[in-house]
């Protein structure tokens, strides 16, 4: 829908009208707001391409301009690329058990997530808990025995051995219910 003849003066009229209108407002390179931009691509699209050069910027530009208004009417909310990411509660229930059992393993730990309906795979679990400091289940289970008394402080206040004959062994144990425990054992040579 080209004009020519007189309708294209008017055109051109308008454009440089516009074009006044803008200038003023600033020095040296204008910067054109957004309406402006439609604006002159709008008006572009009525004259032929012989005329653009009254235009102050390229043809280039103009045809950039038309391209963008075309896309901005057809582009769609842009979709996010990836996996969705895991819901903080399932993040939890991937790193409790794996915390209070240092022997599970992530196959493990995705297998009682699915026994409880949870759908996850291993390589999530994997992640995740690599994510939250955990490291494989070989170097978490190693305990020391400084490990192991550190873990069981709260419930083991002392232990002794009392040796009666040289075939026993009593063990007298103390727990923090203040309970005694007594147990023999007896070694055959």
């Amino acid at each position: 829908m080209r004009l020519l003849g007189s309708g294209a003066k008017d055109v051109e009229l308008l454009v440089l009208r516009h074009q006044l209108a803008v200038l003023p407002r600033h020095a040296g390179r204008p910067k054109l707001e957004p309406a402006d931009r439609v604006l002159l691509a709008a008006l572009s699209r009525l004259l032929p391409r012989e005329r653009w050069s009254s235009f102050f910027v390229t043809p280039t530009t103009l045809l950039r301009w038309q391209r963008e208004l075309i896309a901005d009417r057809w582009t769609y909310p842009p979709k996010r690329l990836g996996r969705p990411p895991i819901p903080d509660t399932t993040r939890e229930l991937i790193l409790r058990p794996a915390r209070d059992n240092p022997l599970w393993g992530h196959r493990r730990i995705q297998g009682e997530l699915s026994r409880s309906g949870i759908t996850v795979s291993a390589a999530t679990v994997r992640a995740v808990l690599r994510q939250g400091d955990i490291p494989p289940a070989p170097q978490r289970a190693r305990d020391t025995w400084s490990s192991f008394l550190r873990a069981q402080a709260s419930g083991l206040l002392a232990c002794d051995f009392f040796p009666w004959t040289p075939r026993s062994v009593d063990v007298s144990m103390r727990c923090s219910s203040l309970r005694w425990s007594h147990a023999g054992c007896t070694f055959s040579v």
